[in-house]
């Protein structure tokens, strides 16, 4: 596995933090793009440099944190090649990766608890994508150029 890219913003920070001590005992290597504290700061900031380091193959895949998880999800998928999606269980993260191979995992720090984002985390590094099928739609995802 690649180096993992994370980032959040204030809301998603201690959650980040978390995560980042889950990578290390599991000895994978992770790229932090910030924010580096719980102060207010913009989730725009940090959504892009992570986006921008998936779509270069820099990092891979991409963990990102905010508050509800939305604002940063939507930041990130205005990105040409990010699928960045948002999860709350296992379940999800497990679908997401298999029909969707989503590569950048956003979670709504507010209202998810540790133990629960380690299973998502567990499950999103660990499916993979299932292609056939799913792959024709991933194919039209992108807005064809004019």
């Amino acid at each position: 596995m690649n180096k993992v890219g994370l980032c959040s913003d204030h809301a998603g920070f201690a959650l980040k933090e978390y995560i980042k001590q889950l990578l290390t005992a599991r000895g994978l290597e992770f790229e932090d793009f910030g924010t580096h504290s719980s102060a207010s700061c913009d989730y725009p900031d940090f959504a892009h440099p992570l986006a921008l380091a998936v779509e270069a193959g820099e990092v891979y895949p991409g963990i990102a944190v905010c508050g509800t998880g939305n604002g940063i999800c939507m930041t990130l998928n205005k990105h040409r090649d990010i699928r960045a999606a948002l999860c709350w269980n296992p379940e999800i993260a497990a679908l997401c990766r298999a029909h969707n191979d989503a590569n950048v995992l956003v979670m709504p720090g507010r209202f998810i608890s540790n133990e629960e984002a380690e299973k998502v985390v567990d499950t999103f590094l660990h499916t993979p994508f299932e292609g056939g099928r799913h792959q024709r739609r991933i194919d039209k995802i992108p807005i064809p150029e004019k």
